[in-house]
């Protein structure tokens, strides 16, 4: 007999710890595109896309297909044991598709974080150096070396350290909270100053094994970078030998509306980390890039027992051609320009909606007090979140000061769907604004 949602969240009280924490306390049943059926067969509007990790949207059918034929053949045979066709056509299928014009390859392992470690691991031996520079509000994982690298402090980093030595925070900017009396290419050049004067004051160029980026921060509030703050670091990495990593891990495969958010930068890095949406929920990652990096590693120093798992790997394949085939690429514009546009409407009623920000379909609003003093509310953004994780839409929050609404819809949702989804955020929003001119009055 199943067991009823009551029974379950009591079971996930008692046997999971609270550490790790639920958005939405309901019990999924079934999924398909953009929306989730729960045990209630209530309906569920997915804009959170399991973190990010859906851009194929769930239970797509030639993905399903395809890690149900890799079923029937074999699960597991290990990698570094013996070889298998999946792991060898993606690490060929990355290779072609990542930015960057010149000899690649490709390491296959289980998570983003793995991920991040393992371009840190090549880009030492590669260097022969050892400190590594990440960015302030970004966000890596949650492993010791990457809690390191991570910038918001609760929840990731508190009593969880000592962390990994070597590992700095550089500047990166952040237009919209940039000093008023600057224009927006004062602050990027202001930016890029401190940047120089981080690596004489902090630590010196020539110790630096990578820089890490994300090219649109995702925790730190899909905070995006001005292009000429992109390419100064490109080029200062260049300069100093210093091997520049592009974390993609949440901004790859379509979400920013090309194939990898670096590509509107102009800018190709020598590594990239990929993950998330890159096998349709199925754990995977990889480092793809400069093949004289990634060779670095003699045999035996790169893999893991379960690194490239070829059921994922049947899923990522599936899923690089659903891209390409129901062009996804477009659609993401669409849809974020969908969401933009609704949200502007939705911010000359709303006084607390400060800035919207997108890169395709990565969407952001941010909650403030007002729109003059820009200062985080927190508060009001858990209120909204909530109240739309109780009334039939998935939706997160972001940012160094959990005050950024994040949009990460699958890039396969309908019109329908993504009409339904913004509905019930209205909702969200008029249920804050009468708490907002109540306490105002």
């Amino acid at each position: 007999m199943m067991n009823t949602t009551k029974e379950l969240q009591e079971k996930r009280e008692k046997y999971i710890p609270k550490g790790v924490s639920n958005g939405n306390l309901n019990i999924a049943s079934t999924a398909s595109g953009a929306t989730i059926i729960d045990l209630e067969q209530r309906e569920w509007i997915d804009f959170a896309g399991a973190i990010g990790t859906l851009n194929v949207g769930h239970s797509h059918p030639k993905v399903t297909a395809a890690v149900k034929k890799q079923v029937d053949k074999f699960l597991h045979p290990g990698f570094n044991v013996m070889m298998y066709e999946g792991y060898i056509n993606l690490a060929e299928k990355l290779c072609e598709i990542t930015p960057g014009d010149f000899e690649k390859q490709a390491l296959l392992l289980n998570s983003g974080a793995e991920a991040v470690e393992n371009a840190i691991k090549v880009s030492r031996k590669y260097t022969g150096r050892q400190a590594v520079v990440s960015f302030v509000r970004g966000f890596h994982g949650r492993t010791n070396l990457t809690m390191g690298m991570t910038s918001k402090v609760k929840p990731y980093k508190f009593g969880f350290g000592p962390f990994a030595p070597e590992i700095y925070q550089a500047p990166y900017p952040y237009l919209y909270q940039k000093p008023t009396q600057l224009t927006d290419e004062e602050y990027t050049d202001l930016v890029i100053e401190k940047f120089k004067e981080f690596f004489v004051a902090t630590v010196a160029p020539e110790t630096v094994a990578c820089v890490v980026m994300e090219p649109v921060q995702g925790e730190g509030g899909f905070v995006i970078p001005p292009k000429k703050f992109v390419s100064f670091v490109r080029d200062f990495c260049t300069e100093h030998g210093i091997v520049f990593v592009a974390d993609e891990i949440q901004t790859g495969f379509g979400r920013t509306g090309k194939m990898f958010a670096m590509e509107h930068f102009d800018v190709a890095p020598d590594l990239t980390t990929v993950s998330k949406s890159l096998a349709a929920g199925l754990p995977l990652s990889g480092v793809v890039g400069k093949k004289e990096i990634l060779n670095a590693a003699n045999p035996g120093e790169l893999g893991g027992t379960y690194a490239g798992s070829p059921v994922a790997c049947a899923a990522a394949l599936a899923v690089i051609d659903v891209v390409n085939e129901e062009n996804l690429l477009k659609r993401s514009e669409a849809i974020g320009q969908k969401i933009e546009n609704r949200l502007l409407d939705l911010q000359e009623k709303h006084d607390f909606i400060g800035e919207i920000r997108r890169l395709g379909s990565m969407v952001a609003m941010e909650i403030v007090d007002n729109p003059l003093n820009k200062a985080p509310n927190k508060q009001k953004t858990s209120e909204i979140t909530k109240y739309a994780n109780e009334n039939g839409l998935l939706l997160l929050s972001a940012g160094l000061n959990s005050n950024v609404v994040r949009f990460l819809t699958p890039l396969v949702i309908t019109d329908e769907e993504l009409d339904k989804g913004l509905a019930i955020l209205e909702d969200a929003l008029q249920q804050q604004q009468q708490s907002y001119t109540k306490i105002g009055q």
